[in-house]
C-alpha cells in the first residue's frame, strides 16, 4: 500500500467504533425486523374501473397538471402478483410514471380460482386484453395505446400486438426463444416432465411449484440474501427495500392449468411463438405483423430470463422503430430494485415521452 493510500485509510479505532455501532444496530433492528409486519405495498392512488372474475383494471390518479395523450397499460405475468410495479413510495415504477405525467393503467390478473383452471392463452390475448384496451379507450377517449409487459406479461403483450394495433410496445425481461431458457428448458424437457399428469391431477399449478423452481435456479441465493440482510441490518433504506422485494418474491400465485399446459407444449417445447407458428382462436400469431414502436429491455444478470432467450426479439418483430437495451441488474432488481430509479426508469421515460404525444 502506498503512503498516500495509508494516509487516506480511516484510523483503526474509527473502523472499530463504526463496526461496534453497526453490530449494536443489527441486534436492535433485527428484533424489530422479526416483530413488525411487512411494509405496505401498492400505495399509489388509483381507481378500479373494471372487474371481471379475478381480473381488475386499475387507473392511477394523475399527479401532474398535464398528462401525455397516449395512455399506457402495464401487463403482469400470470405467475406473480402485479404489485411489483408499485412496491412502495420511492420504489414504484407506477408512481414514477404518474409523476412524469403519464396516464397509467394496470391489468391485475388476480389469484386464479379452481374454476379458472380451463383458461388458455386464447382467453387472455383474444378476450381479456382486448376487453381492457376497449375499457381504457372508453375511459380516456384515446384509441392509441402503449402496452408494457413484464416477463410472461411481455409474451402476452407480444401476442396481443401481433393481432391488434398498438402505438407503442415495451417488453421488460421477456423470453422469446425457449432454447435459451437454460435450466428451465432442461427441467421441463418433454422426455421427463409430464405436464398432462400435473394439470389433470392438480387443475391449477400450485404457487409452490414456481417458487421452488425459481429458488433452484440459484440454490444458494436465498442463503446469501439472508447473510447480506444481516450484514446490512443497520441500514434502514436497504432493509426497507429488501422487505418490499422479499414480500413480492414470496407471494407467488397458482397458474391456470390449461394455460400452463399450453405454454409448456407450444411455447417451451415447440417454441411456436419464436417460430411464428402459434395459433390462438384459429389466428396465427405472427410477430412480423407488429408495427408498434418497440423497446426491449434485458437484464445483464437475469437468471430467470437469460439474455440468450430474449436477445432475438428485435430481429423477428416487424416494427421499424425498434430498440433494445441491456441494463445492469437481475430479473427483478432491474424493474424494482433500489437502483431502478437511476437506471431503467429514466431511460423508459425518455423513450416513452416522444412517443406518447
Amino acid at each position: 500500500m502506498s503512503s498516500s493510500e495509508q494516509q487516506a485509510a480511516p484510523p483503526i479505532d474509527e473502523l472499530v467504533r463504526t463496526e461496534v455501532a453497526r453490530t449494536i444496530q443489527r441486534a436492535i433492528k433485527g428484533v424489530q425486523y422479526f416483530s413488525t409486519e411487512d411494509p405496505a405495498v401498492a400505495q399509489t392512488p388509483k381507481d378500479t374501473i373494471y372487474r371481471r372474475g379475478t381480473l381488475e383494471l386499475h387507473h392511477y390518479r394523475p399527479m401532474t397538471d398535464e398528462i401525455y395523450r397516449v395512455p399506457l397499460v402495464l401487463v403482469m405475468s400470470l405467475v406473480s402478483k402485479a404489485f411489483i410495479f408499485d412496491l412502495g413510495p420511492g420504489q414504484s415504477l407506477v408512481e414514477f410514471l404518474v409523476k412524469k405525467g403519464y396516464d397509467v393503467y394496470l391489468v391485475d390478473w388476480g389469484v386464479p380460482r379452481l374454476e379458472d383452471r380451463g383458461l388458455k392463452l386464447d382467453d387472455y390475448v383474444l378476450d381479456f386484453l382486448p376487453d381492457c384496451a376497449a375499457r381504457i379507450a372508453a375511459e380516456c377517449g384515446e384509441h392509441d395505446l402503449t402496452m408494457i409487459g413484464y416477463c410472461m406479461g411481455g409474451q402476452l403483450a407480444l401476442m396481443y400486438a401481433a393481432l391488434h394495433p398498438l402505438r407503442n410496445l415495451v417488453c421488460l425481461t421477456t423470453p422469446i426463444n425457449s432454447e435459451g431458457m437454460g435450466l428451465f428448458r432442461i427441467w421441463s424437457d418433454k422426455r421427463y416432465f409430464d405436464v398432462d399428469r400435473i394439470v389433470d391431477t392438480l387443475g391449477n399449478v400450485p404457487a409452490e411449484v414456481f417458487y421452488n423452481s425459481f429458488q433452484m435456479l440459484r440454490p444458494v441465493q436465498r442463503m446469501m440474501q439472508q447473510v447480506k440482510l444481516w450484514d446490512k441490518m443497520w441500514d434502514d433504506n436497504f432493509v426497507h427495500s429488501f422487505r418490499l422485494l422479499d414480500r413480492w418474491g414470496n407471494d407467488q400465485i397458482p397458474f391456470p392449468g390449461e394455460c400452463f399446459r399450453q405454454m409448456t407444449k407450444e411455447i417451451t417445447w415447440d417454441n411456436k411463438l419464436y417460430k411464428n407458428e402459434l395459433e390462438l382462436g384459429g389466428r396465427r400469431v405472427d410477430l412480423r405483423n407488429i408495427n408498434a414502436s418497440f423497446l426491449a429491455v434485458m437484464a445483464e444478470h437475469d437468471h430467470i430470463v437469460p439474455i440468450d432467450s430474449a436477445k432475438e426479439l428485435l430481429s423477428i418483430i416487424g416494427s421499424t422503430d425498434k430498440q433494445e437495451i441491456v441494463m445492469k441488474g437481475g430479473h427483478v432488481s432491474v424493474l424494482a430494485g433500489a437502483n431502478a430509479s437511476k437506471r431503467l426508469w429514466p431511460v423508459l421515460d425518455r423513450w416513452l415521452a416522444v412517443r406518447s404525444v
